[in-house]
This record gives C-alpha cells, sequence and structure tokens, in this order.
C-alpha cells in the first residue's frame, strides 16, 4: 500500500515553527520513526507552499490513500477542495494543532468535506493516526 502523505504552506517549518503549537521536530524527523511502525507500507512524503502544486501532486493519483494537512489552505481553498472531490482513494485530513481552539477563521475547514475522516489536535501523531486508520481499513476490505 502506498500512501501519500502531503503538507500545505510553512509546514516546512516544522521543528522551528512554533514549537509551543507544532512541536519540535521535523516531519522528516517523525516520518524517520514513523515508517518503521508500518512495515508493508511505502509512506511518501511531499511538502509544498503553493496551491498549484499541491493540485498538481494529487491530480497524478499514484497512491493508495491520502493523508493531507492542507495548512492554511484548509480554511479558504475551495480549488484543492475540489482536486480532493475527484480522489476515490480512501483520505483522511489532519491538524496538528486543534483547529477549534484557535482563531474563528481556522475553525471552518472548507476541504473537510472531502474526505473520510479529520484528526485535529494531537500533534505530529494525528499522521500516525491517520495512516494507522487507512491501513487497517484497506487490510478489512
Amino acid at each position: 500500500m502506498r500512501i501519500l502523505i502531503l503538507n500545505g504552506p510553512n509546514l516546512n517549518l516544522l521543528g522551528s515553527r512554533e514549537p509551543e503549537i507544532y512541536g519540535e521536530l521535523s516531519m522528516e524527523q517523525y516520518l524517520e520513526n514513523l515508517r518503521p511502525l508500518f512495515d508493508g507500507t511505502l509512506l511518501e512524503y511531499y511538502q509544498s507552499n503553493h496551491e498549484g502544486v499541491i493540485i498538481d501532486r494529487l491530480q497524478e493519483g499514484d497512491f493508495d490513500a491520502l493523508v493531507i494537512n492542507p495548512g492554511a489552505y484548509t480554511h479558504y481553498s475551495y480549488a484543492i477542495a475540489d482536486a480532493l472531490r475527484t480522489i476515490a482513494v480512501p483520505k483522511v485530513e489532519v491538524h496538528i494543532s486543534n483547529i477549534y481552539k484557535r482563531e474563528e477563521f481556522r475553525r471552518k475547514s472548507v476541504t473537510a468535506p472531502a474526505m473520510d475522516g479529520l484528526i485535529s489536535g494531537f500533534g505530529l501523531e494525528g499522521y500516525r493516526m491517520a495512516v494507522q486508520f487507512l491501513t487497517q481499513n484497506k487490510k478489512a476490505e
């Protein structure tokens, strides 16, 4: 099973950006710990600060499942939401912080309706939860 983990804008700064909110590990460091937990599952990671590049990556369709943290695009990118609707694989949206405890504009996700589930507020562990759900769901089919 090939799972694409796709992060949006500013998530390339994990480990240094607001560590009180986003933690002290980079995504690359976290993935080093995550990959061994899912032997036999290819976890591919991609990050972009550019909306069109994210859409292009989604449209490649070379994955069996998707974990996405659209970053700030969560709250206003109808283009990414539309791209997500065209993808027929299982999809989980992840947010490191609890978006419902933050600023008002962060409490609405325009991308969530296109997803199978949403995990918010568990730090980087939200990615593990999403991958666990997707791998267990696939095995059950």
